[in-house]
C-alpha cells in the first residue's frame, strides 16, 4: 500500500479517504469472519484444555471406502491436521474417541501425535469420564465435536460441545457452537482457530510461521 501526503491542515487528500475507508472495509470483512456464536463462545473456549474428537463424520466427510482387499480407507483434511497442530502448539492436548476401529486412523493419530485414541469406543462416555479423570481436568476444561447419536452422551457433559455443519438436527440442538463448515472439510480446523484465538495464541503461532525459514 502506498503512502499518502497530507491533503491539507484541514481536510484529508483523495488518497487519505481512499485509504482509511479500505481499511475499514477490511476490518469489517475480518469481523464479518467471526459469527455471533464464535464471539459468543469465546469466554467458554478459553478455559478449554483439552479437545475430543470424532473421526467419521468429523475427521472426515463420513464416507468409508473398502478397496478390493477388504481394507478400508478413509479421506482427511490436511487444513484441519494443521489447525490440530496449532492448538497443540497453543498448549491443548487433542484425542480422539470413535466406535470404529481402523488402522488408517491409527496412522492419521500418530501422524499428528495424537496420543489419547481410543476406537472400537461404543459407550463414548464411560472413555471421556476415564481419560478427564486420569488426566485431572474438570467438564468445562474439555471440548467434543461430534456429528451423530453416539456422540450425545459426551456432548451433553463437556464444557464446550461442538457440532459439524452437516451433524444430525440433535446434535446440533444441544451444541454451544455448529461450525460453518461440514466434516471432513475444514470443521476441525474451525474449531481449532476458535480455541487458538480464545487462548490469546493466535497471533503469536502466526509470527511464528511468518517468520519461519524453511
Amino acid at each position: 500500500m502506498g503512502h499518502c501526503g497530507s491533503g491539507g491542515k484541514d481536510y484529508p487528500s483523495d488518497c487519505e479517504v481512499t485509504q482509511g475507508l479500505r481499511e475499514r472495509a477490511e476490518v469489517r470483512n475480518r469481523q464479518d469472519q467471526r459469527s455471533y456464536a464464535w464471539r459468543a463462545n469465546l469466554e467458554r473456549a478459553a478455559r478449554i484444555r483439552l479437545l475430543l474428537l470424532d473421526v467419521d463424520g468429523v475427521l472426515t466427510d463420513s464416507i468409508i471406502v473398502y478397496l478390493p482387499d477388504g481394507v478400508e480407507t478413509k479421506g482427511f483434511s490436511t487444513r484441519d491436521g494443521l489447525g490440530i497442530r496449532l492448538l497443540q502448539e497453543a498448549g491443548v492436548e487433542v484425542g480422539i474417541i470413535t466406535a470404529r476401529s481402523s488402522e488408517v486412523v491409527r496412522r492419521r493419530a500418530e501422524n499428528l501425535g495424537i496420543e489419547l485414541l481410543y476406537q472400537g469406543a461404543g459407550a463414548k462416555r464411560q472413555v471421556y469420564e476415564k481419560i478427564i479423570a486420569e488426566l485431572d481436568l474438570t467438564p468445562d476444561q474439555v471440548a467434543y465435536v461430534g456429528d451423530d447419536w453416539l456422540d450425545l452422551p459426551v456432548m451433553t457433559r463437556v464444557g464446550m460441545a461442538v457440532a459439524v455443519a452437516d451433524a444430525a438436527p440433535e446434535v446440533r440442538e444441544i451444541a454451544h457452537y455448529v461450525t460453518g463448515q461440514p466434516g471432513g472439510r475444514g470443521a476441525v480446523r474451525e474449531v481449532c482457530d476458535l480455541l487458538v484465538e480464545a487462548l490469546g495464541k493466535r497471533d503469536e503461532l502466526l509470527k511464528h510461521y511468518l517468520d519461519h525459514e524453511s
